[in-house]
């Protein structure tokens, strides 16, 4: 389980690395052809290993509900996000992480109801739900590369 941590703890980095890189404005913005931006990628990454890890788990999330349905899978930016969300948003990135470890290491986990993603991978337990994570959030930083390239 260390090398999964390990991976997502790489895969934070990285986004948070965007949320230094790029203005509030590049963050915001969203390039022709694309239906997000920068900003929705990264909280969509820490709204879905809120649900796939936690939810699923039946244990409560570390999200609020108004950031969970503004972030999760279909929605869009209805509009920009403030300097504050984004400072939010990048310790979220962190914390999360953390408290997940933290939490896996207890034994927090007890229960979790089997999930088949929309790429037909079937989620069993909270470690599939991990792993398929860091698969998930690989495929936004994909996504995340192509937005930059027109910022």
């Amino acid at each position: 389980m260390q090398q999964i941590f390990n991976i997502t703890k790489t895969s934070r980095n990285a986004l948070a690395q965007f949320l230094e890189k790029y203005t509030l404005e590049q963050l915001n913005k969203i390039p022709e052809g694309f239906n997000n931006n920068l900003i929705w990628n990264i909280a969509h990454v820490v709204v879905t290993q809120q649900r796939l890890v936690y939810k699923l788990s039946g244990l409560p999330v570390m999200i609020t509900a108004e950031m969970e349905a503004k972030y999760e899978k279909g929605s869009k930016p209805e509009q920009d996000v403030s300097q504050a969300e984004v400072d939010e948003i990048k310790t979220l990135l962190f914390t999360s992480h953390d408290q997940t470890i933290a939490d896996y290491e207890n034994k927090t986990f007890k229960t979790f109801q089997e999930f088949t993603t929309s790429t037909g991978f079937t989620i069993k337990n909270v470690e599939d739900a991990l792993s398929f994570n860091n698969f998930h959030e690989a495929l936004h930083i994909g996504v995340i590369m192509s937005i930059k390239k027109f910022l």
